[in-house]
């Protein structure tokens, strides 16, 4: 289907909540999985250098999913659910650098107590604040 067959329109913040909640969810899974594979292949990662290579695999890790998921459908698997998209400003799916942008965005945005997200309750558009930075915007597509 082409973005001229559907309705597209602003979820609303409950919506984007729940979305979120389910996004969260698939990062533990994904997390788990991950810190497995790592420990697998390194060790022990309590302390020093192996801790912080765990992090930053993991980072990369769950960065790769959003990335490719925003790439190839501008939908992940929570986004699916909610039949939610992610968009640039021209309605198409991101290219490898905005998508890469709006992940470290993102992160800073939790490492800042969600500021970022928690930007969308004031939003005109209900954007997070990395989507009205970088000029992308999550949608919902309805027929």
């Amino acid at each position: 289907m082409n973005n001229n067959e559907l309705k597209i329109t602003a979820p609303g913040l409950f919506k984007l909540g729940a979305c979120l909640v389910y996004e969260a969810l698939t990062v533990i899974a994904l997390s788990f999985v991950l810190t497995g594979i790592f420990l697998w292949l390194a060790g022990d990662a309590s302390h020093g250098a192996r801790r912080l290579a765990m992090q930053l695999f993991l980072w990369l890790g769950i960065g790769a999913y959003f990335i490719r998921c925003w790439l190839t459908s501008g939908q992940t698997l929570a986004m699916q659910a909610w039949n939610f998209q992610l968009l640039d400003h021209d309605n198409q799916t991101l290219d490898v650098k905005l998508a890469a942008a709006r992940y470290i965005l993102a992160t800073l945005s939790l490492m800042l107590l969600g500021l970022g997200f928690l930007w969308a309750i004031i939003d005109r558009d209900r954007l997070f604040l990395h989507d009205r930075l970088l000029k992308t915007k999550v949608v919902m597509r309805q027929k």
